[in-house]
C-alpha cells in the first residue's frame, strides 16, 4: 500500500435516469477495499463518452420500444444506482486485493473497461465498468487486477485517457469489418472521440479514411490523418463523397450518425462492401430498403465496446506511437456538469477528459 488510503473519496455518482440534476457530485463516497483478485487505484483522469451520457438518459430503448427508458445491455440490465460512470480510467495501483503480487502497487495503468462475463472471444455477454460496477470519475477505483495495464509510453496521465473506450470501440468496429490495408473507409462523425480515432486506427492499418464532419472541422481532419473531408449537412452526399475521393470506391462506411444519413451511406458503399456501426447520434430509427442490401451484397455490422484481443492490439498501436491522443478539453471532478454540458454540445474534436480536484 502507497501511503495512506483515505476512508471517503470526491466521485460523481448517477443517481437515476434523467438530466444532469442526477449527476451527484459528492465527498464523502466511500472508498472501495480491492477484493481478492483486485487492485485499487488512485485516479489520475478519466476520459468521457457519448455512453455516459445515453445511459444517464436512459436512451436505448428496447427492441419493443425504440423510445422506452433504458439503460445500455440488451442481455439483462445490470445498472444499479447510484454509479459512478466512466470508462476510460488511468491511474496508478495503490493496493492490491488477496492473491495479487504486492509488486504490482506503484505501476501506472490503463483500465480495459471491459467486463467479459466469458473466458472466449464473444461479446455476448459483454458488460462495462460504469455500467455494472463502479468505473472512474472518482479518486479511487477498485477493479480486477487483469484489467490493470501497464503501457510502455512518456504519454501523460490525461493524454492516455483520450484512448480506452473510443478507440477500442473503434478498433472493433474496423476488425468486424475487416478493413484491409490499401482499403477506403468512409467515416462519419469523423470529429468525435470514436471518429476521430477511426482515422487514425485506419491509417495504422494502411487503409484510406475519408472523413464526414460538421463546419470548421476540416483541418483538424486533415491533421490527424484524413485523405479527404467532406463537410456535413452541404449537398448531396454521395456526389461529395465521390468528389473528395476522387472516385474510389468505399469499401468500408464507420458509421457513428445514423439518422437520415443512413440509407445514403449505403448507397455509397461499393457492391460487397461492409457498413459497421457502434452509434446513433443523430437518431437510431433508420429507415432500410432491402433491395439495396440484397442487390449489391452489402454486409451490415453492429459493434460495441471490444475483445481482450482488440484492447492489446490498441497498447500495441500506443507503444509503437502509430496512434495518438487528442485532448480536446480536462475537467476538474467537481466541474463535472460543464464537462458533460460542452461535451454534449461537440464544439471540440478528440475527447474531454476529467481529472481530480
Amino acid at each position: 500500500m502507497i501511503g495512506s488510503i483515505p476512508d471517503a473519496m470526491a466521485a460523481v455518482r448517477l443517481t437515476g435516469h434523467g438530466g444532469l440534476d442526477k449527476l451527484v457530485y459528492s465527498r464523502d463516497v466511500p472508498v472501495p477495499a480491492p477484493a481478492a483478485g483486485e487492485v485499487l487505484i488512485k485516479v489520475t483522469a478519466c476520459g468521457m463518452n457519448n455512453t455516459d451520457v445515453w445511459v444517464r438518459e436512459g436512451a436505448y430503448g428496447t427492441e419493443d420500444d425504440p423510445s422506452a427508458v433504458s439503460t445500455w445491455r440488451r442481455q439483462g440490465n445490470t445498472l444499479t444506482f447510484p454509479r459512478i460512470q466512466g470508462t476510460d480510467t488511468v491511474g496508478h495501483i495503490v493496493a492490491v486485493g488477496e492473491g495479487v503480487d504486492e509488486a504490482r502497487i506503484g505501476e501506472r495503468v490503463m483500465v480495459d473497461f471491459s467486463i467479459y462475463n466469458r473466458d472466449d472471444g464473444s461479446l455476448a455477454d459483454i458488460d462495462y465498468m460504469g455500467h455494472g460496477r463502479d468505473g472512474g470519475y472518482a479518486e479511487y477505483m477498485a477493479l480486477p487486477a487483469e484489467n490493470a495495464h501497464v503501457v510502455a509510453t512518456d504519454l501523460t496521465d490525461i493524454e492516455l485517457a483520450t484512448f480506452c473506450c473510443a478507440y477500442l470501440t473503434g478498433e472493433r468496429m474496423l476488425e468486424r469489418a475487416r478493413l484491409a490495408a490499401g482499403e477506403t473507409v468512409l467515416v462519419t462523425g469523423a470529429s468525435g472521440g470514436v471518429g476521430s480515432a477511426i482515422i487514425q486506427l485506419a491509417r495504422a492499418r494502411g487503409a484510406v479514411p475519408i472523413a464526414v464532419a460538421g463546419p470548421g472541422k476540416e483541418a483538424a481532419m486533415l491533421e490527424i490523418g484524413a485523405e479527404a473531408v467532406v463537410t456535413r449537412g452541404q449537398g448531396n452526399l454521395a456526389e461529395a463523397v465521390e468528389t473528395a475521393g476522387g472516385g474510389r470506391p468505399i469499401d468500408v462506411v464507420a458509421d457513428l450518425v445514423g439518422g437520415p444519413l443512413f440509407n445514403d451511406l449505403l448507397k455509397i458503399l461499393r457492391p460487397e462492401g461492409r457498413y459497421t456501426t457502434a452509434g446513433a447520434i443523430a437518431g437510431p430509427v433508420v429507415q432500410l430498403d432491402l433491395r439495396t442490401m440484397y442487390l449489391k451484397q452489402l454486409e451490415l455490422h453492429g459493434s460495441s465496446q471490444g475483445s481482450r484481443a482488440d484492447f492489446l492490439r490498441l497498447v500495441r498501436y500506443i507503444e509503437e506511437k502509430k496512434i495518438r491522443p487528442l485532448v480536446g478539453g480536462v475537467y476538474r471532478l467537481s466541474q463535472f456538469h460543464r464537462a458533460q454540458t460542452d461535451f454534449m454540445a461537440k464544439n471540440f474534436v478528440g475527447k474531454l477528459v476529467v481529472v481530480p480536484d
